[in-house]
């Protein structure tokens, strides 16, 4: 008898990694505690990861698992200002269209940084059922090896060790993806687009005192401010940068000066106020970039191993990312309950249920560097008509919801034999 049917005989819970501790893998954590299993929960980062990169979360569903995990009202509490309008503006400041705010931030948006404190801090609530995660912050994996019972897991700092369930939650540069399904081309597509983020120091002045975007083809510099955080010592506002560049560009995503150089050259003779937007990147130390890509692996586990959130089905914008992930977290939690700790049959479900949800959310993310950044001025013109018609507004914010809305939850109460 392998352990895994030990444990199932004896009513037992199991010791399961996560990699990732951004969103999806402390969501998972709190469901799978709340399960009753024991939970490692490992991230490459030194701690919990800043910066003023804003997420958010669409229809009622999204909503709905925020509600079921009890971090509804906690995330409201940290909602960034959603009521005012992105203005794209000419060179000369002059207004040409406006992008009204549920474009970007949804029914409730937030700052990446406070979501994975809010749903770190969650997970291990004293008073929450069942023992506690543990985190392992400045750590990762370097090999994944099954075995009969488990997967022995190596990684850089810690000491080895075996699980009975590994969960690659860790991005679209998932560690976990690429030691367990192969390397990160097979399954991650160049859309065609960059994006950048960084928080404005006090000294850019009134460079962010209202949210404006110049567009010229093929490249968007936007700023704006979060106004929650308005009264943060040297808070000057936000930058956010978005660029055509149809070939992948080489730099080393660990290195920020790398990111830095290759931003500045895409931006060189643009005008406005561009200069002095990019005059900030040198003082910036929470610099977010990044290709806009598309996540698509053809099945998202592999023996004891299994894939969530970006890693598995991630789009960097406009695929409603993070919401699919808590959605994610909260299925493959109750599947893996439902199914008697059955990862096989957990993992079929979790993936049946959810996959042409996620497929079709990451249809947003395909055609949003174009929208944002549009590669001709004919294009740019014909995007800011549509904006300042209502009628198409309403049209394209319709179509959201609607894709928002395509999935009805499980509550997980009935034994996966019953269903």
């Amino acid at each position: 008898m392998t352990r895994d049917q030990n444990d199932q005989a004896q009513g037992q819970t199991y010791d399961i990694l996560i990699s990732g501790a951004s969103v999806a893998g402390p969501a998972l954590a709190y469901w799978l505690r709340r399960h009753g299993h024991r939970v490692t929960v490992v991230e490459l980062a030194p701690g919990l990861r800043g910066g003023g990169f804003a997420v958010d979360f669409r229809g009622a569903v999204q909503l709905a698992v925020l509600e079921r995990m009890g971090v509804l009202d906690a995330v409201q509490a940290h909602a960034t200002d959603t009521g005012t309008a992105l203005t794209f503006i000419d060179a000369e400041g002059r207004d040409l269209a406006a992008m009204p705010p549920e474009f970007a931030a949804g029914e409730l948006e937030i700052l990446r940084s406070d979501l994975s404190r809010v749903l770190y801090d969650h997970s291990r609530d004293p008073a929450g059922d069942g023992p506690a995660p543990t985190y392992l912050f400045g750590d990762s994996l370097t090999s994944l090896t099954e075995t009969a019972d488990g997967v022995r897991v190596t990684f850089e700092r810690s000491a080895p060790r075996t699980f009975d369930l590994v969960v690659g939650a860790d991005g679209l540069h998932s560690t976990v993806r690429r030691l367990a399904f192969g390397p990160e081309s097979g399954f991650v597509s160049h859309l065609g687009y960059y994006v950048a983020g960084w928080d404005l120091p006090a000294s850019a002045g009134d460079l962010a005192a209202r949210s404006v975007g110049y567009g010229e083809p093929g490249r968007l510099a936007t700023v704006g401010r979060v106004h929650r955080r308005a009264t943060e010592p040297g808070y000057g506002g936000e930058a956010f940068c978005v660029f055509a560049s149809a070939e992948e560009l080489a730099y080393d995503r660990r290195d920020v000066g790398s990111q830095k150089r290759v931003i500045a050259r895409a931006y060189e003779g643009a005008g406005w106020r561009t200069p002095e937007l990019l005059a900030t990147l040198e003082e910036a130390d929470d610099l977010y970039f990044d290709a806009i890509s598309r996540v698509d692996v053809p099945r998202w586990s592999v023996g004891r191993t299994v894939l969530l959130g970006d890693a598995a089905y991630g789009a960097t914008l406009g695929g409603m990312g993070t919401g699919s992930a808590v959605i994610g977290a909260y299925v493959l939690a109750g599947e893996l309950a439902l199914a008697g700790g059955d990862h096989r049959t957990a993992f079929a479900r979790y993936e049946r249920a959810l996959r042409p949800y996620v497929t079709q959310c990451q249809q947003g993310g395909r055609g949003a560097g174009e929208f944002l950044a549009p590669l001709t001025a004919p294009a740019i013109a014909a995007r800011n008509a549509v904006l300042n018609d209502p009628a198409a507004v309403r049209a394209m914010l319709q179509q959201g919801q609607d894709v928002s809305a395509a999935l009805t939850l499980d509550d997980y109460a009935v034994p996966v034999g019953q269903r």
